[in-house]
């Protein structure tokens, strides 16, 4: 379950320094949902992980939205990449 963050900030980073921008949030964000949606699969009756999910989730979709209203362009790129539904 451990994600290697660096390799996530070094791909979706805007310079080199950039840990923290929505873009690199959004990405993170995307990952640690994917590990626990297939952590969730195996167990189904842990319903603490299940409302990090949600938590996470709503996070992401709070992150997105803000993106979009900031930088429209920036948003359609990084949907496209992370392969997301929106």
């Amino acid at each position: 379950m451990k994600l290697d963050k660096a390799a996530i900030r070094n791909e979706y980073q805007r310079h080199d320094r950039d840990t923290g921008s929505c873009e690199v949030q959004v990405a993170v964000l995307t990952k640690q949902i994917e590990a626990l949606t297939e952590h969730l699969k195996a167990n189904k009756k842990d319903h603490s992980s299940r409302h990090g999910l949600l938590r996470k989730v709503q996070n992401r979709r709070n992150l997105l939205d803000y993106l979009k209203r900031e930088n429209e362009e920036s948003y359609k790129e990084l949907i496209k990449r992370l392969g997301l539904r929106r």
